[in-house]
């Protein structure tokens, strides 16, 4: 089971970004999420997160996928992808400050542009696909230190949000093969 949680919460050609106080990426825009509690299912934790940073009560999220991450060819981590839609006159002013950090609405465009380095710096590379393809995908992301170096997406069975046993069973063999790799 992987720790964390994110979610990209679209109205329009917008997303609600956080940008962060603490770590892991301080000071850069990401969005919305947090770790897994004990007691609860990958969509759960996702609902709860998204209400304790923004206060909004969303309840309708695609599932879609996870980012997972070798770091210095030793340490393999996770987190579960969603994305949220809200009606373009959705009401939500920002910016807002928060125990988290900054909320604020960005544009697609200003969040994938090349010279952003604002960002956490695997968004721009995922950020697409999570927008425009339907499918899930594990976009496993490599970093020396805290370099982005590369990324690799394959599409995944969308049942691992609800299935334990096959989630587990290709995190074991993916995280295994990754680090064998290394």
């Amino acid at each position: 089971m992987l720790k964390y949680n994110i979610c990209f919460i679209k109205r329009g050609e917008e997303i609600l970004l956080l940008n962060r106080e603490k770590s892991s990426w301080m000071g850069c825009w990401n969005g919305i999420g947090g770790k897994l509690e004990a007691h609860e299912t990958i969509r759960e934790s996702m609902i709860r997160e998204i209400q304790e940073e923004t206060r909004m009560d969303i309840e309708d999220l695609q599932f879609k996928g996870m980012i997972t991450w070798t770091v210095d060819e030793v340490n393999y981590g996770g987190m579960y992808i969603y994305l949220a839609e809200v009606p373009v006159d959705f009401e939500y002013p920002t910016p807002i400050r928060t125990d988290e950090g900054i909320l604020d609405w960005k544009t697609v465009p200003w969040i994938v542009h090349p010279e952003n380095h604002g960002i956490a710096t695997n968004i721009p590379h995922t950020l697409p696909m999570i927008l425009e393809d339907p499918k899930c995908y594990d976009h496993h992301c490599i970093y020396e230190g805290s370099q982005f170096k590369q990324m690799t997406s394959h599409v995944i069975d969308a049942r691992m949000e609800y299935d334990g046993a096959l989630l587990q069973a290709y995190l074991k063999q993916h995280a295994h093969k990754q680090l064998s790799m290394a």
